[in-house]
C-alpha cells in the first residue's frame, strides 16, 4: 500500500439545485487504499458527490475529511489529489511528457526530478516509450493511459476518476478495466471512481456504493451486493433479474401457493423472490425450489443459449445455458412444459417495493 494513501470520512453532505436534491445527507467511510466505486444512474447524485471531494463543488452542509483534516474550505490544488475525466482533458499543443509532467511544473518540482517522476508514470502505464509523441497522435487508450499517468505523477494520496473509460470501445474498454486493477494493486492509492456501468464496478472494486436520488441505498463488495441485494432498486440495478412476488407467514415462504426454501429467514411481509438468469436451470435437481412453466422462446447466443419462459400467473423468466453442443441438441422446443430448479441458497428475498 502506498503509505501517501488517504482515508475519507464523509458526514451528512447535502447538495440541492434550487428544488432539486442532488445529495441528501450522505455518509461515508473509504479505507486508507481501498478502490471504492460510486454506481448510480445519470441524475443518482455520484458525479455531485466527486465533484465535492474534487472541490470544484462546495456542498450546502456536512464534512470532507481526508486523513482526518476537514477539507470543505481547501481549494482543489491544495487536497493533494488525482483526478482523471471521462474527456481525458490532455493539452493537444504538448507531446506525452510534457502534458504528464504539467502537475510538478505547478507545483515546482526540479527538471531532474520531473524527469524521473514522468519516466516513472508513463513506465506504470505501459507508454514508456511514448513520451516524446504528440498527444493527437494517440489511440483512445493510449491518451486514456497518459491521462491516469499524469494523475498519478505527483503521487496523490486519493485517485478521483469520473467515468474514465465510457469513450471507448467495449473490448478496449474491458482491457482498460484489468489495467486500471493492476495499477492500483501497484500504487495503492484510494481510488473513488464514478461510473454507471454495473459490470464496471463489479470488475474493479473493493467496495460499491449504489446511488439513488441522492441517498447510498448499499455499500458492500461486488460479491455481497450481487448475491445479497438489500432490496429491490439494487437487485435490479445490479444484473438481470425477474421479480416474483411473495409472501412470508409465519416464517414459511411461497410463491402463489408453493413453499419456498430461502438463503436465509425472513421477518412476515411481502416480499420479491430474485431470479437471475445464470441461478436458473431446467431439470429436476435434487433439494431444489422446482417452478413449472411453458417454454416461450429459445436463443442461440453465441457462448450461451437465452431460454425464456413463462410462469404460471403469466411471468417471464430468462435463463441461460452454456452453449455446448450436447446441450443445445437438447434444448426444449418453444410450446414445451419445463421445470425450472432454483438452488435454495440463490433463493434470494428483497423487500416489495
Amino acid at each position: 500500500m502506498s503509505s501517501g494513501a488517504l482515508p475519507i470520512a464523509v458526514r451528512a453532505l447535502e447538495r440541492r439545485y434550487g428544488r432539486v436534491v442532488a445529495l441528501d445527507g450522505v455518509d461515508l467511510d473509504v479505507a486508507q487504499g481501498e478502490f471504492l466505486t460510486l454506481l448510480g444512474a445519470s441524475g443518482s447524485g455520484k458525479t455531485t458527490l466527486l465533484m465535492i471531494l474534487a472541490g470544484f463543488t462546495r456542498p450546502d452542509s456536512g464534512s470532507v475529511k481526508f486523513g482526518g483534516v476537514e477539507m470543505i474550505r481547501t481549494p482543489p490544488h491544495k487536497r493533494n489529489l488525482g483526478v482523471v475525466f471521462q474527456s481525458y482533458a490532455l493539452f493537444p499543443h504538448m507531446d506525452v511528457a510534457a502534458n504528464v509532467a504539467f502537475p510538478l511544473v505547478l507545483r515546482g518540482v526540479a527538471s531532474a526530478e520531473r524527469e524521473r517522476r514522468v519516466r516513472s508514470a508513463l513506465e506504470q502505464v505501459q507508454l514508456g516509450e511514448l513520451g516524446s509523441r504528440r498527444v493527437d497522435q494517440l489511440s483512445g487508450g493510449q491518451r486514456q493511459r497518459v491521462a491516469l499517468a499524469r494523475a498519478i505523477v505527483f503521487e496523490p494520496g486519493i485517485l478521483l476518476m469520473d467515468e474514465p473509460l465510457s469513450a471507448l470501445d467495449k473490448k478496449l474498454r474491458e482491457q482498460m478495466q484489468i489495467e486500471l486493477r493492476h495499477l492500483h494493486q501497484r500504487l495503492g492509492t484510494t481510488v473513488i471512481y464514478v461510473t454507471h456501468d454495473q459490470r464496471e464496478a463489479l470488475t474493479l472494486s473493493d467496495r460499491i456504493a449504489v446511488i439513488d436520488g441522492g441517498r447510498i441505498l448499499q455499500i458492500d463488495t461486488p460479491q455481497r451486493l450481487y448475491e445479497a441485494p438489500a432490496s429491490h432498486f439494487v437487485a435490479d440495478f445490479i444484473g438481470d433479474s425477474t421479480f416474483l412476488p411473495v409472501s412470508v407467514r409465519n416464517g414459511v415462504a411461497r410463491w402463489r401457493e408453493q413453499v419456498l426454501q430461502t438463503a436465509r429467514p425472513a421477518a412476515d411481509g411481502e416480499y420479491q423472490l430474485v431470479l437471475r438468469p445464470e441461478k436458473v436451470s431446467l431439470g429436476a435437481a435434487p433439494a431444489a425450489n422446482l417452478l413449472n412453466a411453458v417454454v416461450e422462446e429459445v436463443v442461440y447466443q453465441g457462448d450461451s443459449v437465452r431460454i425464456d419462459v413463462r410462469l404460471a400467473g403469466g411471468a417471464v423468466v430468462t435463463l441461460r445455458e452454456l452453449a455446448r453442443a450436447a446441450r443445445i441438441a437438447a434444448m426444449p422446443a418453444v410450446g414445451s412444459p419445463v421445470r425450472l430448479a432454483l438452488d435454495p441458497a440463490d433463493t434470494v428475498l428483497v423487500p416489495a417495493p
